[in-house]
């Protein structure tokens, strides 16, 4: 049984106290002292002192890790899915490995939207310095000048970036659970403008600049004898912090700090930039929208900050899971009127696909997305998310503009809705 470090340093203390415990009253002064000694010893920090170093590949092959033919990642030599426990009880060590392999996956994810599905990265804010912060977009050649329909794509919440849905997935499903991929494919396939939006990307993190520590001989009137001991005395300290912090903590990460992204600092103030300098500006008479989790949040803020512009350009959003609160967020009644005509959330549940599901807010009609897993309701609701966009297209397309009042939409709406339940046998939604 191999014994760690850390538990032969504490060793001889756990001896010390349980033998002074066997003595009588007059030893309570030292169990005090020791219990104290314990107190100041971070456990957590000191079993860093038994990990390997955090210095990971930064390349898949390095991993030696490689997305085979169905988009699984598996082991180059094993053909085994990823392993997450690489090294027995080094859980901190793993998840820094797993973090490592993550960022990876991003830029991989990046570089299939570029080659593999032909979208441009677009740099914002669009009126960027060469030194201030920067974050980017995706977008098809077509998504401004595209006369008929645009799909903007919005993901959650976390590590996620442009692109993806849920990095879990990408590691232990497959590429098409997990990235957006599919949906861009079928929408270009299908005659859309492709915009992707990117709202995690909010600030850049350099290193933090080292304040240096003036000498007391600079702003002192002291005598120089005594300046000099007391710097003398201070070189010392510093000497001991730094040996035992090096002892303490082996492994400190360097110390970062953040550089906001102007106008992108949130995924609320990146879908309005996006909008105010992409999405309206497009040439598209049908704008659709497809937003996951936290994406669902941050469209329902765009349309509480941009209630007109939206009305009169977005035809559907289909949410996923969505978490927006339209309480919370203090949506008005006119924004949940037409999220009643125009959107549906796909949620988790157990119940079979596009089956209707309860819900207690007065807003979109909430139907299965055929699994109660929240990272995979995009993936599972993805072929009924695309009949609802051409149903929408379809209804607008055959309506004349003076016909379309909001009154005669919701009836529409409704009569679809109607049809939504148990097992589903109208075109607006597939079979499970």
């Amino acid at each position: 049984m191999s014994i760690s470090l850390s538990s032969l340093i504490l060793l001889p203390i756990w001896i010390s106290m349980a033998q002074i415990q066997q003595g009588g009253p007059d030893e309570k002064e030292k169990t005090t002292a020791l219990k104290d000694l314990l107190s100041r010893i971070d456990l957590d920090e000191l079993m860093k002192k038994d990990e390997p170093p955090l210095d990971f590949p930064d390349t898949l092959e390095g991993f030696e890790y490689a997305f085979n033919e169905k988009g699984q990642l598996r082991h180059i030599k094993t053909g085994e899915p990823f392993v997450f426990n690489y090294r027995e009880d080094l859980h901190r060590w793993n998840q820094k490995r797993y973090e490592a392999l993550g960022e990876i996956i991003t830029k991989y994810v990046y570089e299939l939207l570029e080659k593999d599905c032909n979208l441009k990265k677009i740099s914002i804010p669009v009126d960027a310095t060469e030194s201030e912060p920067k974050s980017f977009i995706f977008m098809s050649e077509d998504a401004l000048t595209n006369p008929q329909k645009l799909m903007v794509l919005i993901h959650g919440s976390g590590v996620v970036r442009a692109g993806q849905w849920a990095r879990r997935l990408i590691i232990n499903e497959d590429l098409d659970s997990g990235t957006q991929i599919p949906f861009i494919k079928r929408a270009m396939d299908e005659g859309y403008g492709v915009i992707v939006l990117n709202p995690n990307e909010n600030y850049i993190e350099v290193e933090k600049p080292k304040i240096p520590v003036q000498s007391s001989s600079d702003s002192s009137d002291e005598p120089a004898e005594k300046r000099e001991r007391k710097d003398k005395v201070s070189k010392e300290t510093k000497k001991r912090r730094d040996f035992y912090e090096k002892y303490r903590n082996p492994q400190r990460e360097k110390e970062m700090m953040q550089l906001y992204i102007r106008e992108n600092g949130s995924p609320e103030e990146h879908a309005v930039y996006v909008w105010d300098h992409f999405i309206a500006q497009s040439a598209a008479e049908k704008v659709f929208f497809v937003a996951h989790s936290y994406g669902g949040l941050a469209f329902v803020e765009l349309m509480i900050q941009r209630e007109a512009d939206v009305k009169s350009k977005v035809t559907a959003v289909a949410l996923t899971d969505s978490v927006h609160n339209v309480w919370h967020q203090e949506a008005g009644k006119t924004i949940r009127e037409w999220m009643r005509e125009n959107c549906c959330n796909w949620v988790s549940s157990s119940e079979p696909l596009d089956t209707s599901v309860e819900s207690m807010l007065p807003d979109c009609p909430r139907v299965s997305a055929g699994t109660d897993r929240h990272e995979l309701t995009s993936w599972k609701s993805f072929p009924s998310i695309f009949k609802f966009f051409t149903e929408a297209s379809e209804a607008k397309s055959s309506s004349p503009k003076p016909a379309l009042t909001r009154r005669s939409h919701r009836i529409k709406h409704e009569e679809l809705r109607n049809n939504i339940g148990g097992k589903l046998k109208t075109s607006f939604y597939p079979s499970p």
